[in-house]
């Protein structure tokens, strides 16, 4: 079996790293180790080294556990939560 390759436009990437970048930092700041996140998190250590680079290959799972074990769970609930584009359209379609 092929294993398929992710692919995200440049721009998007640099989202994604810097997503992983604001994790690592959250880490350090909480004196956390990567050995310790990663056995809270259920992961092993090279998953959590991809997550802290925002590789798009690791299983969204994987980024809310990492998330939970630094008590930012609820920081997930904030996609997509302003969708002022979707809304827009709405507003679009109430002038009809």
């Amino acid at each position: 079996m092929e294993k398929r390759k992710h692919v995200i436009f440049p721009k998007y990437n640099q989202l994604l790293s810097q997503m992983g970048e604001n994790m690592k930092l959250a880490r350090k700041r909480r004196k956390l180790t990567t050995t310790q996140v990663a056995e809270r998190a259920n992961i092993a250590r090279s998953t959590l080294y991809l997550i802290e680079k925002g590789d798009p290959s690791v299983a969204l799972g994987a980024y809310f556990n990492v998330l939970r074990v630094l008590g930012l769970q609820e920081d997930i609930l904030k996609l997509g939560a302003d969708d002022i584009f979707g809304r827009k359209l709405q507003d679009l379609e109430l002038l009809k």
